[in-house]
């Protein structure tokens, strides 16, 4: 597996979250899922309040930003496997990690896995 660039990482770092959660939202109704759950399982990875999570997408903030306001789920270790053509648990820069967290829930969301197993209950 490639292990992440300085620029690859810095990329990450400044994608806007408002930017890929319409695609986020598109592939996951594409396979019958809800927005609703999109929401449940980003707010489990990152402590929002839907509130906190519709105030990041309305003030179009970064990546970076978005995880440096959020309390990552401590399970969120729990998420491994690849996304992106990476192995989550080999990413050596954390910002990076958190990110592909994210993209692996979502990824778990639309293949249609229990939502108890996304969130790591059981």
């Amino acid at each position: 597996m490639p292990t992440t660039t300085p620029e690859h990482d810095k990329r990450v770092a400044e994608i806007v979250f408002a930017s890929f959660y319409p695609h986020y939202l598109s592939r996951i109704v594409k396979n019958g899922r809800t927005e609703e759950e999109l929401r449940e399982v980003i707010r489990w990875l990152t402590g929002f309040t839907d509130t906190q999570l519709q105030k990041c997408i309305d003030d179009k903030v970064t990546v970076k930003e978005f995880f440096k306001q959020a309390k990552l789920n401590p399970k969120a270790k729990l998420i491994t496997g690849v996304i992106c053509g990476y192995r989550i648990e080999d990413i050596e820069t954390p910002l990076t990690r958190k990110a592909r967290y994210m993209d692996k829930l979502v990824d778990e969301l639309a293949k249609g896995r229990k939502m108890e197993k996304i969130l790591r209950e059981g």
